[in-house]
């Protein structure tokens, strides 16, 4: 997979994350996005999701989605 791909997967949920209503579904948004990653570049999916799920919940409060 290129880096493009990757840079990809990357900033498509933090643009989507800013059309969420509260934290949790950032949180879901972001592990669900994290697991696929992971995926993709054959990580571990469980890692993945539990980032991606941090990075989504607090996306807001560092104001990188909002």
């Amino acid at each position: 997979m290129s880096v493009k791909s990757i840079g990809v997967l990357f900033i498509v949920p933090l643009v989507l994350a800013g059309c969420l209503q509260n934290d949790a579904e950032r949180a879901a948004a972001g592990a669900a996005a994290g697991a696929a990653t992971a995926a993709v570049v054959n990580g571990n999916v469980l890692t993945g999701a539990a980032i991606g799920g941090l990075a989504g919940a607090i996306c807001d409060d560092v104001n990188i989605c909002n």
